[in-house]
């Protein structure tokens, strides 16, 4: 257990995980003239918190809602989604999409032109509810924006529902050097391990079960 924990707590093996898969869909360097609409994926309130304490407990990348705020300034005329129910498969009462909207209308957005999508309780579903709502067609591109270490599997979904999207990763957990750097930190050690961890085997477990095309969808 010792030998373990010192491999997780020197080697970079969680941040290698989750560098490659930043890495895969490179950020934005020029944007479109025009978009038909953007979505932002949901992970960011924590609303079982939030209900709990009567105050918004921002639980995630809250990067997310900030380029959607940057990127509905530069396509005024955009439809903006944010897609996001709970995760807890138990847990159905409390939706995260009910609870963002503060956090929006104090980055400057007007709520009432945005549309909310609060039953999925995963990517897969993200992709398949949200184009039940807004009905895109094959020709127009929509921007997903949802964290850098996700964006390989939201890609693959959504494009395996017949979306055109277009990857905007945000909230990047590594630095380009810290797949190769050895130190001492268990704690970050395991935190990013298990990040890697669980975004690969969703990869895996989407492209098993019909849910994407490829298991490591592509720019």
């Amino acid at each position: 257990t010792i030998f373990i924990m010192l491999i997780v707590a020197t080697l970079p093996l969680g941040n290698r995980l989750v560098l490659v898969l930043e890495e895969r869909f490179p950020k934005v360097d020029t944007l479109p003239e025009d978009v038909a609409g953007i979505i932002v994926l949901g992970g960011i309130v924590n609303q079982f918190v939030s209900a709990d304490r009567g105050v918004i407990s921002l639980g995630g990348p809250v990067e997310r809602l900030i380029y959607l705020s940057i990127l509905s300034q530069k396509y005024p005329n955009a439809k903006l989604v944010f897609s996001g129910g709970s995760g807890k498969l138990l847990n159905q009462n409390l939706k995260e999409a009910d609870f963002v909207s503060p956090v929006l209308v104090q980055l400057g957005l007007d709520t009432s032109k945005i549309i909310f999508e609060n039953n999925s309780k995963n990517t897969w579903e993200n992709s398949v509810f949200t184009k039940d709502i807004v009905k895109p067609t094959k020709d127009e591109l929509w921007i997903i924006i949802t964290s850098a270490f996700h964006m390989p599997r939201a890609m693959g979904v959504f494009r395996k529902a017949g979306w055109n999207v277009l990857a905007y990763p945000v909230s990047y957990q590594t630095l380009k050097s810290s797949g190769s750097k050895i130190g001492f930190n268990f704690a970050g050690g395991m935190k990013s391990l298990a990040l890697g961890l669980h975004e690969w085997a969703g990869l895996l477990a989407y492209w098993l079960t019909g849910r994407t095309s490829e298991f490591f969808p592509r720019r």
